[in-house]
């Protein structure tokens, strides 16, 4: 994702997946654009650290994003905001929650009730 509008359209009316290191927005595409691949954006502010720890959480960020692409089905705009924590986290840590992020986000979106979860029940 690269406009200011996707990324604004994706935060506002997005499924929002928190963890101790990443926010991820999701959100469905409309019916023409179902079919193709999901696309991701990052933001990662200074209050994450300087510039080399920055690019750092980036890098590994997009990893795991393409890592995803295979799993994750088509037709998302997933936005990843990465929390100051991040720049402390190891790869194993980062990719863990941000795989669990996208997981529960892209659920949410596509309206699909959690595993395990009954008609009518909530979690908590």
């Amino acid at each position: 994702m690269r406009s200011a509008l996707d990324f604004s359209a994706t935060v506002r009316s997005g499924a929002r997946s928190g963890r101790r290191n990443v926010v991820l927005y999701a959100r469905a595409r409309g019916a023409g654009q179902a079919g193709e691949p999901t696309r991701f954006g990052f933001i990662v502010s200074k209050a994450v650290g300087n510039a080399v720890a920055r690019n750092l959480v980036k890098r590994r960020l997009r990893e795991v994003a393409a890592q995803s692409l295979a799993e994750r089905g088509t037709g998302f705009d997933v936005v990843v905001r990465a929390l100051p924590p991040a720049a402390a986290a190891g790869w194993d840590e980062l990719s863990t929650e941000a795989r669990a992020a996208l997981e529960a986000a892209c659920r949410k979106a596509a309206g699909t009730p959690a595993a395990g979860k009954g008609a009518g029940e909530r979690g908590r």
